[in-house]
């Protein structure tokens, strides 16, 4: 989704890959993404409900099965969809305001949609032309975004020969080429090798360092992990938590604590002293007598714990390991399915 540029940039001339990919304009306004009491119903269908969310710069990341809301909710910040109840603003826009939205929002759809015989650098310029980019500064912004994604060596090439993996990579550079502060990416992994997963976090981590907003659905969640500095979780249309993994882990504990995995020269002894320790709950060793699953409510208070008895008893740690501190679990946990232990 490429969208109108301001008026002082529709005129001809070079635009150089910095210029237009480089960081964030000057912002008006409130510097935060807001839903309030925000609402979608499709008759009697419910798309999204009562969704109150506020999103900062950085990488967040919409997490829920298929059916949750999650694409919903990003058509709904993107202005494609209105809400049946409720506001959104992004950056002190409303989104009803299309067209100052558009020049903030870079959405790419997990579907393709490709007008036939059409080359990359055709795709990614005619957006900018029909936003209303003069159409020297639209090639220029239309290479310099698609050399961003790793795709020039194929810029001319028809789209009908690209294979999956590239057209999620010329859909994210029609999606950044009027360089907007927020980019809503709808599955954006997928498709794409190990190597172009990695160059396309590094780029998403790179943006969210000059203070973009990336709102960002995935269902690889072990990839959500390692590139979100928030999650938001939904189901069923209403989001259930959101925040960093950490912290939310941390606020389960109680109700469900955080599993580790230790292995070690001496599990048999560990796990006596471990179990004496008031926040630890369940000390289970493996069958193969090197390790040790432990449950605790404190994961701090299990950490000194575990070097105090390791010093004082000389035991050989070989690894420590979060066994569910990570955001499937956490997901496991909120919708009730419970979490699934580890083994060492």
């Amino acid at each position: 989704m490429s969208t109108a540029p301001a008026v002082a940039d529709r005129v001809d001339g070079g635009v150089g890959a910095a210029d237009a990919l480089g960081g964030p304009a000057a912002a008006s306004g409130a510097e935060r993404i807001v839903c309030r009491d925000l609402s979608k119903f499709y008759g009697e269908i419910l798309g999204v409900n009562r969704v109150n969310l506020t999103i900062a710069p950085g990488v967040t990341s919409l997490v829920g099965p298929n059916g949750s809301g999650k694409t919903t909710l990003m058509n709904l910040l993107t202005g494609i969809l209105r809400p049946t109840r409720g506001a959104i603003s992004v950056l002190g826009v409303p989104v009803a305001d299309s067209e100052r939205l558009g020049r903030l929002v870079g959405y790419c759809t997990q579907y393709d949609s490709f007008p036939p015989g059409m080359t990359g650098s055709d795709f990614v310029r005619g957006f900018l032309r029909v936003a209303g980019w003069a159409d020297g500064a639209a090639r220029a912004r239309a290479a310099a975004a698609i050399e961003r994604v790793g795709l020039s060596d194929a810029a001319g090439r028809r789209i009908a020969g690209y294979s999956k993996g590239m057209r999620q990579r010329v859909k994210l550079a029609a999606a950044m080429a009027h360089a907007p502060r927020v980019l809503v990416l709808d599955e954006p992994l997928n498709g794409l090798d190990p190597m172009a997963r990695a160059e396309m976090a590094a780029l998403f981590r790179a943006l969210a360092a000059d203070g973009h907003f990336i709102v960002i659905s995935s269902h690889i969640l072990h990839e959500v992990d390692t590139l979100a500095d928030r999650v938001v979780f939904i189901h069923h249309g209403y989001v259930m938590a959101e925040g960093g993994i950490p912290d939310m882990r941390d606020a389960l504990d109680d109700e469900h604590p955080s599993g580790v995995l230790v292995r070690c020269d001496a599990p048999a002894l560990l796990a006596q002293r471990l179990f004496a320790e008031d926040h630890v709950v369940e000390v289970r060793i493996h069958d193969d007598r090197r390790g040790l699953l432990v449950r605790t409510r404190s994961t701090d208070a299990f950490y000194r714990a575990l070097g105090d008895i390791a010093l004082t008893e000389a035991i050989d740690i070989e690894s420590v390991v979060p066994a569910d501190d990570d955001v499937q679990a956490v997901y496991r946990y909120l919708i009730g399915t419970g979490g699934e232990e580890g083994s060492p």
